[in-house]
């Protein structure tokens, strides 16, 4: 008898086991079963988030489930990374990660809360998300030549709005001083929308801003373009010269990433990436994110080890950027 018990005690714990092993299993296999969560460190209309829509549209569409927008802005994008850092890794919960958030951050900030790389488990690598210099209408200079030499003329005359002091804006403002021996005079909005409405009231002379934020006013003649923050000129603006073309390699474009909380499921972070891929293809992104400033190349979407050596190469260049800028964590 005591055999038999013994027997049967073993069997009902393989039983129990196997059931607890099969039920991930299952979970994954099912994926996803309910909504999903997107968190955005940015305002709603701030580039991420209007780049985020657009392709939480399309994978809503295809994962059969809704994929939710949660703006979570605050703290130079800490506040949205620490939440979705802090996130069950379940496949529920992703981060639209920003450049900032997870290469610009480690640099600037001293006791970062969130580690980028150990927290994170990289899915892909979505879209480049191009800034403008632009200035107020009023401003006599028509190319960033003209604003350089309009600022020398008169050094520490002009204020250029930015996003913050140690945010992907500010610093390509710091790296615009040093490289072309300017003194534009920095001021932060923590909202980007402010300093736009700044910048075409006259209050700041020139700004520095995402494409998609500025697309429309640029086009009513609210500002003025006269340069992206890159080596290469946009489908959007052709006819925008880069910074690159006047400050030889200044390419201060940022980009987004989904990450998922370090722990979710390899096999769920394969499919997140499959259907995101597939968003990339979907030919109203393909023809909306050049209008609104994004390169996106659904070619080079990669799978999640691309994105996780993307990330280890911007890591490295951002280091470089800051010990050139003299940029001490604070």
């Amino acid at each position: 008898m005591n055999l038999k018990r013994i027997a049967g005690t073993t069997l009902a714990g393989l039983t129990l086991a196997l059931g607890a092993l099969a039920a991930p299993a299952h979970a994954q296999q099912a994926w996803p079963e309910r909504n999903i969560a997107l968190i955005v460190s940015q305002p709603g209309g701030a580039s991420p988030d209007v780049m985020a829509r657009l392709i939480a549209d399309r994978l809503s569409k295809d994962l059969k489930q809704g994929v939710i927008i949660e703006n979570k802005p605050g703290g130079g994008n800490v506040v949205g990374a620490l939440a979705a850092a802090r996130s069950a890794p379940d496949g529920y919960t992703f981060f639209f990660a920003t450049s900032a958030a997870l290469t610009t951050n480690p640099f600037m900030m001293k006791a970062l809360p969130y580690d980028p790389v150990k927290d994170f488990a990289p899915v892909a690598l979505v879209t480049r998300s191009n800034q403008m210099i632009v200035v107020h209408p009023g401003l006599p200079a028509n190319n960033l030549q003209e604003l350089i030499a309009l600022d020398k003329a008169k050094p520490g005359s002009l204020s250029i709005a930015v996003d913050g002091p140690r945010n992907l804006a500010g610093v390509t403002a710091q790296a615009l001083n040093k490289r072309a021996g300017v003194n534009l005079v920095p001021v932060p909005y923590p909202n980007p929308n402010n300093g736009v409405q700044d910048v075409i009231a006259g209050r700041a002379q020139v700004g520095v801003f995402s494409v998609s934020i500025v697309e429309s006013l640029i086009r009513a003649g609210q500002l003025r373009a006269i340069a992206l923050a890159t080596t290469k000129r946009v489908a959007a603006f052709p006819d925008t010269p880069a910074a690159g073309e006047t400050v030889p390699g200044f390419d201060f474009a940022g980009w987004f990433m989904v990450m998922a909380p370090a722990g979710t499921p390899p096999a769920i972070i394969e499919r997140m990436n499959a259907a995101l891929d597939r968003a990339a293809h979907d030919p109203s992104v393909l023809e909306m994110a050049p209008k609104l400033g994004f390169d996106i190349d659904p070619k080079t979407i990669g799978g999640p080890q691309v994105a996780a050596d993307f990330l280890k190469e911007q890591l490295a260049l951002w280091g470089k950027t800051a010990q050139e800028l003299g940029i001490e964590p604070q």
